[in-house]
């Protein structure tokens, strides 16, 4: 083989390989994606994650010493205020008040007879005061004796003393009425202390007693939340509770019921933050409260912090960063170029911008194919 036909051949391989590694290889790597950015709504959303709780947990307690007679109600009930829910045996208590009601009536009834014995005795005063003025005329005119007008005047003393004494009898009575009426009321408030009402409408979800237990004054029986007061206690990082503001919406995720989406609002934020942790309570009320619930139970809040409207979005995979600087790749005259963009907000999914116009090509890079530069080729 002559050396021009050599060459010829071995230039019209290497023409080949180069065209192959071209439409294989090169034309594959400067290949991009594009996409075109839309415009509409973006919220900005914090991410936490807590725990079911209420804003208040009423303990219900018993309010004396003593042991369970009954219970009228368990965990996961409902209760209505005033509802009887525990009944503690009073013991002679019962007893001890029909007899101070007893001694009461008695009181009174001696009051009664002792003010009918005064009516009497004024009764008498006033005929012996008759009888007294007339023997006293009588003895002036000489036609009565001494012996009978001092047997008169001895009449009424004696009569006005009885009243006096009768006096005394009547406050002694109506004192002992008093004193029979406030034993009474003792022993009623006593025996009260042993039946314990609901205070709120609500619902236990606590049962810390049973029945024939012997209980301590104070000592927890059930638990009461009202379904009103029911929140979650979620724990928002630092660097991210700052936009967040009472009232704004957010969506809740129960981990028994994980496939629903619960309707809440921000409620509370807890002045303190965790110095170890570095996270912020933030207390998200139910819209409505899911029934049953359960406290303690982990739960997701989603807090819809800002939302934006009208602006550019763009999916994440889209914006890069170019000399430290975020943004987007555009083709200019077939050519990468690089333009740099503001980040309004973002999620998992999108990034809202400002910077570019709505109908840009955007090229998507990738681990596949070439790293983009400013001036690079692209097809």
């Amino acid at each position: 083989m002559n050396k021009p036909l050599k060459y010829t051949l071995l230039a019209a391989g290497l023409l080949a390989a180069g065209l192959l590694f071209y439409n294989k290889v090169y034309i594959p790597k400067t290949t991009y994606e594009r996409i075109t950015p839309t415009v509409g709504e973006m919220r900005t959303e914090v991410f936490g994650i807590g725990n079911v709780g209420a804003e208040h947990i009423y303990t219900i307690t018993a309010q004396t010493g003593g042991r369970i007679t009954a219970l009228h109600t368990d965990e996961g009930k409902w209760v209505k205020k005033g509802d009887l829910l525990i009944e503690i045996d009073s013991v002679d208590l019962p007893q001890l008040l029909e007899e101070a009601k007893i001694a009461a009536n008695k009181a009174v009834s001696e009051y009664t007879a002792t003010q009918k014995e005064m009516d009497s005795l004024l009764a008498q005063k006033h005929l012996a005061q008759i009888t007294y003025r007339r023997y006293l005329k009588l003895k002036e005119r000489s036609f009565a004796s001494k012996a009978e007008y001092d047997k008169a005047k001895a009449d009424l003393d004696v009569i006005v003393a009885q009243i006096e004494a009768t006096k005394a009898h009547i406050v002694s009575a109506q004192m002992e009425i008093d004193r029979a009426n406030k034993a009474v009321n003792a022993l009623e408030e006593k025996l009260a202390r042993y039946k314990v009402y609901a205070p709120i409408d609500g619902y236990v979800i606590a049962r810390k007693a049973e029945v024939a237990q012997s209980v301590l004054p104070s000592q927890a029986v059930l638990q009461i939340v009202a379904p009103n007061e029911v929140w979650v206690r979620a724990f928002i990082d630092e660097k991210l509770s700052g936009s967040i503001k009472v009232g704004q919406q957010a969506d809740i995720k129960l981990r028994s019921q994980y496939e629903r989406i619960f309707k809440g609002s921000v409620k509370r934020i807890v002045a303190e933050s965790d110095p170890v942790t570095q996270e912020r309570e933030v207390d998200v009320a139910f819209n409505k409260v899911p029934i049953p619930f359960y406290i303690n139970e982990q739960a997701e809040v989603t807090i819809s912090s800002k939302t934006y409207k009208n602006v550019i979005k763009i999916p994440a995979k889209a914006l890069t960063y170019y000399k430290e600087k975020p943004g987007v790749w555009t083709e200019k005259d077939g050519h990468a170029h690089f333009i740099p963009v503001k980040i309004l907000t973002r999620d998992h999914d999108e990034v809202a911008v400002e910077g570019i116009a709505d109908n840009i090509q955007i090229l998507i890079e990738s681990s596949k194919k070439k790293p983009l530069k400013e001036g690079s080729r692209v097809h």
